[in-house]
């Protein structure tokens, strides 16, 4: 049987979706979807993110120690090419993104060993993006 990976899809609530669509799109790349005066969805790297307005459920995350760092624990992201990921680091601090965790390599010269960043998106929903040098490490332990 082939092992091919479909797409996800994940909701989360959003603060305001004037905002969120400007992050998502001009910030992120993403195109915009099917959307109504209380949501909208994004192509979010071929994966679906569907913004929902929900100011009250916006929440501060708690942080985890990792790699000597404090990760968010609730976050979301994608694994990217290593271009890729260079490249939207490079654009994100172009744009002044504040970072939680600046464009790093974490576990250098180990299993697993990756480059990683965190910010937060304008509700604080955190985000991380990742690369591996050989993506046969990204299940390695």
């Amino acid at each position: 049987m082939e092992n091919t990976i479909r797409p996800f899809h994940l909701a989360f609530p959003v603060k305001d979706l004037d905002e969120t669509i400007k992050f998502y799109v001009e910030v992120l790349g993403c195109e915009v979807g099917r959307s109504t005066s209380n949501w909208v969805d994004f192509n979010f790297f071929g994966h679906q993110l569907s913004a929902h307005l929900r100011p009250d459920e916006i929440k501060a995350t708690h942080a985890n120690r990792v790699d000597g760092k404090n990760v968010p624990v609730r976050h979301w992201g994608v694994i990217l090419k290593m271009e890729d990921w260079e490249k939207l680091a490079a654009k994100l601090q172009a744009l002044n993104i504040e970072f939680i965790i600046e464009p790093y390599i974490r576990f250098k010269g180990q299993v697993g060993e990756q480059s990683t960043m965190f910010f937060l998106d304008p509700s604080g929903n955190a985000l991380e993006f990742k690369a591996f040098g050989d993506d046969a490490n990204i299940f390695a332990s």
